[in-house]
């Protein structure tokens, strides 16, 4: 879990250097770029049967949700506060109960409303509709967190069918052909500077994700998530040493309240599984 949350902080450090040369389609590009052949040489190691599927088009779904859901995040991280960005990105369980409810037949529980509700109002209190304007930075993450949460549905229903690998491997290679064209297109070649960042935004795209999927193998998700939350106070504490970024107690106070709604959901999982 420690790998999975230095990936998430240092790819949230990279994307912000490399903001100030490149747009954020080509960073998505590069990131497929690099990803790609480290995954694939992990499954030409593991063995080549998991390049097979049978679930294409549920996998291009999948994915052209999950590209919109990064594009979010990465356009969010040059416009506003890192500790924004994951405050409004630990909305994801919320959007993903909801599309699991929809598409999934997931059952509707007084729990379930009572945490989403909780969930709603550490959202309100994060972007504050009405007391101040929106900041599109913001509602970037908070499209790109529903999107997310709509593909994250969506990886219930393939990882009863499909391996972790395979999984990884054709989010990368369906990324990378949809941000070829306007990766391409708004190409810009970066300063040798920003050459290191290039790298780990690269590296840290499928360090994290897989670094969480072993800990989730490893560990209960009741200890994994909460763990995952450690990302906000860290990210904060990174964001005012390197970026003079402010602590808005609004934005902590709202992301308690979505943690606790996620936290209570948790435990309620527990209960019903153990009863």
């Amino acid at each position: 879990m420690l790998g999975s949350l230095t990936s998430f902080a240092a790819m949230a450090i990279g994307a912000r250097e490399l903001s100030s040369e490149l747009g954020t389609f080509q960073q998505l590009l590069i990131r497929s770029l690099i990803g790609l052949p480290l995954i694939g040489g992990l499954i030409l190691w593991r063995g080549r049967h998991l390049l097979r599927t049978q679930h294409l088009s549920l996998h291009i779904v999948r994915n052209t949700a999950h590209f919109c859901g990064q594009f979010g995040w990465f356009y969010g991280i040059a416009l506003i506060s890192l500790a924004e960005v994951f405050a409004i990105e630990f909305t994801l369980p919320i959007w993903t109960t909801i599309f699991a409810m929809i598409m999934l037949g997931e059952r509707f529980t007084l729990l379930r409303a009572a945490t989403l509700i909780i969930g709603f109002l550490g959202v309100i209190m994060i972007l504050r509709p009405g007391m101040d304007v929106v900041q599109p930075g913001a509602l970037a993450v908070l499209l790109g967190s529903i999107a997310y949460g709509f593909s994250y549905a969506l990886t219930k229903r393939l990882a009863d069918r499909e391996a972790p690998l395979t999984i990884l491997f054709y989010m990368t290679l369906i990324q990378l052909c949809i941000g070829l064209i306007p990766g391409g297109y708004f190409w810009v070649t970066p300063s040798m500077h920003l050459w290191p960042w290039v790298m780990v935004i690269g590296v840290t795209a499928m360090s994290a994700q897989y670094c969480l999927a072993r800990a989730l193998a490893l560990a209960d998700a009741s200890i994994v998530v909460p763990m995952d939350f450690v990302r906000l106070p860290l990210i904060s504490g990174i964001g005012y040493a390197v970026y003079g970024e402010r602590i808005d107690w609004m934005i902590i106070g709202g992301a308690a309240l979505i943690v606790s709604s996620s936290l209570i959901s948790i435990a309620g999982e527990r209960r019903r599984k153990a009863g």
